[in-house]
């Protein structure tokens, strides 16, 4: 008995992934419940499982192929030794089938779009899918009918086919042979396309303050033993950060605002972005009402985000809805930056390294430990006295830990 292995539901907003890899290759006996493919979403890569142990049958998608949610991507033989039949996308036409007319000409179109494969090639040999004839279920274009339209000769209108992507000048001979060519994974796109849109869309600037830690630090030390035995986690500076940000964007409410079209979306709750640096690159998981939450519940949610991002296990639902973004350049030795807006939200806060400055107190010159914030915020939405106040707020609470326990 065969067992079609389709690219499940991927999340909200979520259409189509790319074929990351391929863990099985045809023949080979697969378990239940262990990995066969690897799917690569623009938010999450993901493994698709096998839902029952048997042998793998023929692959219909290749690494590197766009696949749409419920598109075929193998398929499974339950029991040892069966042979799975040739997929149907992937006959080649006989020689011994007449040849179609010269010039094809269009055809009703269907009701159905082409099949990935099927697209893939209309794209690459540039066809006009408008020739081809489907022989799918409602008159689906798939594989096989592209390459009978291409033997008939079909090709794309003249006004149909897209100016060529500008490239990079090509090296020159002896330094291409020591470069590496690595295709970009769906997320990496992703991130690149996410960021320079956010750069083009929005009115970005950035403010920057400093803010003594030295309050922090000593709470820190003078707790952390009996916070952790309490709570099982350890005290960081992230409960802290968390707790003064949604402290300040319940005073300045701009800064957890969304442009839609004409209208302002003020939201009346935060969920937190927390920027984590993972083996695929940024992830931004979302502690949901974080301004509802304990110090310690914020913790713990951080903490298992950061452990979940580097194995890979982050669900796309979990990086949906933010509207405030925290981003820790500091874990990296990073003194100051300019961090940019995820996009739709119309602030981020970066926090850099701590170090120890000479700061003037009292008429006096002394050592502190001492943070860089930089809050990039969107000038549409906040205006500069606003992104200023709110953070002077962190700062005060940050510097007076007291003001954030007192709600204050």
């Amino acid at each position: 008995m065969a067992t079609e292995i389709k690219v499940p539901t991927l999340g909200e907003s979520v259409t189509e992934a790319t074929i990351g890899q391929w863990f099985k290759k045809t023949g080979e006996a697969v378990q239940a419940d262990e990995p066969l493919v690897e799917l690569e979403t623009d938010k999450v890569t993901i493994e698709v499982p096998a839902p029952v142990a048997g042998t793998m049958g023929d692959i219909v998608a290749a690494e590197g192929e766009t696949v749409e949610v419920g598109s075929l991507l193998a398929m499974l033989m339950e029991g040892a030794g069966a042979a799975a039949p040739a997929p149907a996308a992937a006959a080649k036409p006989s020689a011994a089938e007449p040849t179609a007319p010269a010039a094809a000409a269009p055809v009703a179109p269907s009701s159905m779009p082409p099949a990935p494969a099927a697209a893939k090639m209309l794209a690459e040999k540039k066809v006009d899918a408008s020739a081809v004839a489907g022989s799918g279920v409602r008159g689906q274009v798939l594989k096989g009918d592209v390459i009978n339209a291409i033997a008939a000769g079909a090709t794309a209108p003249a006004a149909a086919v897209a100016a060529p992507v500008a490239s990079r000048p090509a090296s020159v001979a002896e330094d291409a042979v020591r470069e590496e060519r690595v295709r970009m994974t769906k997320l990496r796109q992703t991130i690149a396309r996410r960021l320079k849109d956010a750069q083009n869309t929005a009115a970005m600037l950035t403010t920057f303050n400093d803010v003594d830690m030295s309050a922090v630090m000593n709470l820190r030390k003078e707790y952390k033993d009996l916070f952790e035995k309490k709570h099982g986690v350890r005290l960081g500076f992230m409960g802290f950060f968390a707790k003064a940000v949604c402290q300040a964007l319940k005073e300045i409410p701009a800064v957890n605002a969304e442009i839609d079209g004409t209208d302002l979306v003020y939201k009346n709750f935060v969920h937190l972005g927390v920027a984590v640096g993972s083996p695929r690159g940024l992830v931004v998981p979302v502690v949901r009402d974080a301004d509802q939450m304990s110090i310690a519940e914020i913790e713990k949610s951080i903490g298992e985000f950061g452990r979940r991002a580097r194995d890979g296990q982050l669900t796309i639902a979990e990086m949906q809805g933010g509207t405030f973004t925290v981003s820790n350049g500091g874990v990296y030795g990073s003194m100051m930056s300019t961090p940019i807006l995820n996009a739709p939200q119309s602030g981020i806060l970066g926090m850099h390294r701590i170090e120890d400055r000479p700061v003037v107190r009292n008429g006096e010159i002394v050592i502190r430990p001492m943070m860089y914030l930089a809050l990039s915020y969107d000038h549409r939405v906040v205006d500069g006295k606003e992104a200023v106040t709110f953070l002077v707020r962190i700062k005060e609470g940050l510097e007076d830990p007291q003001r954030l326990v007192l709600d204050l």
